[in-house]
């Protein structure tokens, strides 16, 4: 009788070990993937009209797939620089920092992944001179993409390219932004 028990408890536990197994792969198959990217950014920002400003800065950006082919991102940037302002003669300094959302299509073919989004959101422009700070917040939407090149298994190198569009102080800029670094696949 004994023996009956313990080659079913032995049966048991093995289900059990199994059957933890397997749902315990399932569950690690249903952790989001995704990426984070973070590198350089140049702007060619159109601030005031006809006097365009060279921008350098930073930008970030995580996306999470919800398909295959589909993910959200979240796009996050800070140009820096110095406009010239000519019926002043001087030069203001200038910060603008996007807060962007939106979707992104991408595929990937061998080491190459090449993505196009558009993206919703806000843009927030400081300039200074003088000594005296002007600032404004404003819609802004980016069409783009870009392409990340795989280095590694879960690294890669990403250069993207955007069409920015802000309206300041009841203006349009049309503004160009280059971003290039790292991608980190998860």
């Amino acid at each position: 009788m004994f023996e009956y028990l313990e080659d079913t408890l032995v049966c048991k536990s093995s289900v059990f070990l199994w059957m933890l197994i397997l749902l315990g792969t399932s569950a690690f198959a249903q952790l989001p993937s995704g990426n984070v990217f973070v590198g350089y950014s140049y702007l060619s920002a159109d601030l005031l009209p006809g006097n365009r400003a060279n921008l350098n800065g930073w930008n970030a950006s995580i996306e999470g797939k919800i398909l295959p082919f589909i993910g959200v991102v979240a796009d996050f940037s800070g140009h820096y620089g110095t406009q010239g302002v000519p019926f002043l003669e001087t030069n203001a300094d200038v910060s603008q920092h996007d807060f962007l959302f939106g979707p992104r299509v991408s595929v990937s073919v061998r080491k190459l992944r090449p993505f196009a989004h558009a993206l919703f959101g806000a843009s927030h422009l400081s300039q200074s001179e003088f000594g005296i700070s002007n600032s404004a917040t404003a819609f802004a939407y980016s069409l783009g993409g870009g392409l990340d090149y795989r280095l590694v298994r879960m690294l890669a190198w990403r250069v993207q390219a955007d069409f920015l569009q802000t309206r300041f102080f009841s203006t349009s800029q049309n503004d160009v932004r280059i971003s290039t670094g790292l991608v980190v696949h998860f």
